[in-house]
């Protein structure tokens, strides 16, 4: 099988981590900073799937890689289903997810409906075209942190059909289930298909 080298539009190295070990092994990811692109590359549209394909397009136009990107928001049903597209700056641009956490926690003290859901949009450029993968994760809003694996709002999540957090869960778990997960599950699969 050919071994396909294409950039996964992320600083994120836990999400790299994350999406590499989700990969078969003729599929090598390339980083932002692989490929010398320093520049914050901006996320301004309002919706998950628009900022994804502002990211991939980003890099496609000025690298000339193909190229994946994802967004991903924790939609509560409680909250008109924010922080949405401004998960990663709910509590202001510094991106910082303890105070994301707590802001949301706070905002949900009066609150008995617990529902959210993380959703995960991904654009693929390949070869020029664009597809796009979305992966969505049913679950509640703890009302504390569990657990301390994981990154963002992991560790208030905990997935329907599960008795623990996602920051609790080992990557291999999470993976398969997860949001990301399962976009990526899409994306790997059409990967394979073309490729194989």
């Amino acid at each position: 099988m050919n071994k396909l080298e294409i950039v996964f539009a992320t600083n994120n190295a836990n999400k790299l981590k994350e999406v590499q070990a989700m990969l078969p092994e003729h599929i090598k990811i390339l980083s932002l900073k692989d490929i010398n692109c320093l520049e914050d590359i901006p996320e301004t549209a309002d919706t998950l799937e628009g900022n994804a394909i502002l990211k991939a397009d980003h890099v496609t136009k000025n690298y000339g890689y193909n190229c994946f990107a994802d967004d991903t928001g924790l939609e509560v049903t409680a909250l008109n289903n924010a922080p949405g597209v401004y998960s990663a700056r709910y509590a202001g641009e510094t991106n910082n997810a303890e105070n994301n956490m707590q802001k949301l926690l706070d905002n949900l003290l009066d609150k008995s409906d617990r529902n959210a859901q993380f959703r995960t949009a991904v654009a693929l450029n390949l070869d020029g075209k664009q597809t796009l993968f979305e992966g969505v994760c049913k679950g509640l809003i703890l009302a504390k942190k569990q657990g301390d694996a994981g990154f963002g709002y992991d560790p208030i999540f905990k997935p329907n059909n599960y008795s623990v957090s996602f920051a609790e869960m080992d990557m291999k778990t999470k993976g398969k289930i997860s949001h990301r997960g399962l976009a990526i599950q899409k994306l790997v699969s059409y990967l394979n298909k073309i490729r194989s």
